[in-house]
């Protein structure tokens, strides 16, 4: 069938050359291989025949049909054509590309014989804050944001010339950037630099006649576009929505993303902490007695009954919850967390209750705690005190400002007693 076969010979090299034993799976072929390959790579200052060693051994090993024939007969069947295959392509840099996509920029020459490639850059991501309310959080809605921004010239396909062609910029030497220099004082010299006005800082110059006309040779054109942005049900402030591959587009420069960052405005009622809704609720001493009945308006529009039952008493500063009417969790929805409702107690201002209120209203109240019981001592012989209203904050500064004081005056009379050293003169 293969004609004649050859004999055994060593078939453990290439798995030494990339540090796996002979019974490594595809995967840790190829972890081992992208470890190395990284390391060695000549543009990162590794050896070429190593890289093209370690190119040569994946090229075999990860092909099911070549790895076969290896493992039997060894690196000399595969020079002979065995198996319809033959060994490496003779460029490692193929291989390379085919397993990082691009990856790094040109390749070396010499011995491997590879071609010059070039690497793309990283482009910019364009971050922009996306202010959004509690409702739309909440309840989850699109918005329509139209946007402008530059694309490679479909004329030229980004070359900025009718020919494809264009030479080094004269100005810049290529660069892209030119340096000037200027005296600023005897003997001291100022160097700047910037962008070469002539190239634009592209590096390159296209001829006069031979620029495309759609594009003035700048290689790119303004564009319009309208992203629908989805904020989803639950989304937290900061989270971020990204379009990738939507920036601005350059030769030679991989596209940059898109990205959103949700910034959530203060709502007038309803505060948000994860997932739960707290909302703050004013009541009357009446109804923190008797009970409460209300209705809130929801995120949503939907109007909810808040009310408990006669003679459950509403403590002031108190907290209730009702499960399942907080905020959606994001990518989960259904789930919900509490609603918090936080009760302040507004108590009758001084005047409303008259001698015969306080009366009624001592009948039917419960009494007083301990430190209302009976006394031993007779009333008449009780010293009668009047309360006042204190404000405390003013209270606190008024003290501050005493005891500054006094340490003030108590440095100033340790001064006086210090005693007075004279000069003598002789």
């Amino acid at each position: 069938m293969f004609g004649r076969v050859p004999k055994k010979s060593d078939n453990t090299k290439y798995y030494e050359i990339l540090g796996v034993p002979q019974s490594a799976t595809p995967d840790e072929l190829k972890k081992a291989y992208r470890k190395s390959a990284i390391k060695n790579h000549p543009d990162k200052g590794g050896d070429p025949e190593k890289f093209k060693e370690l190119s040569q051994a994946y090229e075999v090993l990860n092909d099911p049909e070549k790895r076969e024939i290896y493992d039997q007969y060894g690196e000399d069947a595969l020079k002979e054509g065995m198996g319809g295959g033959g060994g490496s392509s003779g460029n490692p840099f193929d291989v390379f590309e085919q397993f990082f996509g691009g990856g790094f920029g040109g390749g070396f020459g010499g011995k491997s014989g590879g071609s010059s490639r070039t690497r793309k850059k990283q482009g910019e991501d364009v971050k922009q804050v996306l202010k959004v309310s509690l409702e739309d959080v909440y309840n989850g809605i699109t918005k329509k944001l139209s946007l402008s921004r530059n694309i490679l010239c479909k004329k030229c396909k980004g070359k900025g010339s009718k020919s494809g062609a264009s030479s080094r910029c004269y100005g810049c030497q290529g660069t892209g950037m030119r340096v000037t220099t200027r005296q600023i004082a005897p003997g001291m010299i100022q160097q700047m630099q910037h962008v070469c006005s002539e190239c634009r800082g592209s590096g390159e110059s296209i001829n006069e006649r031979d620029r495309c006309q759609q594009c003035k040779g700048k290689k790119v054109t303004q564009e319009k576009k309208v992203l629908e942005v989805h904020v989803e049900k639950g989304m937290q402030n900061g989270q971020k929505i990204v379009f990738e591959g939507q920036a601005d587009e350059a030769p030679d420069t991989v596209t940059g993303d898109i990205v959103f960052i949700l910034q959530l405005k203060e709502h007038p009622k309803f505060k948000r902490k994860q997932d739960d809704l707290y909302v703050e609720h004013n009541i009357s001493l009446t109804e923190a007695l008797c009970g409460i009945r209300f209705v809130l308006t929801h995120l949503d529009g939907r109007q909810l009954l808040i009310k408990t039952n006669p003679g459950k008493v509403i403590k002031p500063d108190q907290y209730k919850a009702i499960n399942d009417e907080g905020m959606p969790q994001w990518q989960r929805p259904f789930m919900k967390g509490k609603l918090v409702i936080h009760f302040n107690v507004a108590f009758p201002d001084t005047g409303f209750l008259t001698p015969e209120k306080c009366k009624n209203l001592a009948t039917i109240l419960p009494s007083g705690g301990p430190n209302a019981s009976s006394s031993d001592m007779s009333v008449d012989d009780c010293e009668e005190t009047l309360l006042h209203n204190v404000n405390m904050e003013e209270e606190m500064r008024r003290k501050e400002h005493l005891r500054r004081q006094e340490a003030y005056d108590d440095e100033d009379d340790d001064e006086d007693a210090m005693p007075r050293v004279g000069c003598n003169q002789q």
